[in-house]
């Protein structure tokens, strides 16, 4: 049975994984799977948007942009974790717009046309965009039995015994590795926060 079928008796698509919403968007081309897995992440991308171009505008038109390159790309590649291909898809999509303005500069918005709260609502954006990648550099510090174990009970909601099936460990060895993989991260974003 085709995941769409198994999955549209859910009440609400907003319930469901980034994975899932990546299976059904790929399986049905609804745009109303894809409007909800980005929602999801709209704040970061506009973070990262305006991380790299320094302007509001700039950084709106580029998140439009990331949204219709999504609509093809997405249906086209196997994506295994959204939110950090979503981040490398804006990142480069920003690279080449910045290619492109050193051919024809454009003037940066200065800090005080931007409202107090704009500015609160960016730092926010930017403190959840860092504390990602300092958790993305964690996990990918782990050895890769932790890493697997990590991402698949926490990012993908397996249950231990799902994980079992799909990789083969024993219970107690993937219950293990979970512990300490946390523990490992845990310790490693610890280091982070300090340095």
């Amino acid at each position: 049975m085709p995941i769409f079928e198994r999955l549209q008796h859910h009440t609400s698509i907003n319930t469901l994984s980034d994975q899932q919403l990546v299976a059904l968007y790929r399986e049905s081309g609804e745009q109303n799977h894809l409007a909800v897995l980005y929602g999801r992440y709209a704040g970061l991308l506009y973070g990262v948007c305006y991380k790299y171009l320094k302007s509001n505008d700039l950084a709106q038109d580029a998140c439009a942009d990331v949204y219709e390159q999504l609509v093809t790309k997405l249906r086209k590649y196997a994506v295994e974790n959204f939110s950090a291909w979503l981040h490398t898809l804006a990142r480069n999509h920003c690279l080449q717009q910045l290619r492109q303005q050193k051919q024809s500069p454009v003037v940066e918005m200065q800090d005080h046309f931007v409202q107090l709260e704009d500015n609160w609502h960016l730092d926010t954006v930017m403190e959840k965009e860092e504390h990602l990648n300092q958790l993305q550099q964690c996990l990918e510090g782990l050895n890769a039995d932790q890493r697997n174990a990590v991402e698949l009970f926490y990012l993908q909601q397996k249950s231990y015994s799902e994980i079992e099936k799909q990789t083969g460990m024993g219970w107690n060895m993937v219950r293990s590795h979970i512990q300490n993989g946390r523990r490992n991260l845990k310790q490693c974003m610890e280091q982070h926060s300090r340095g």
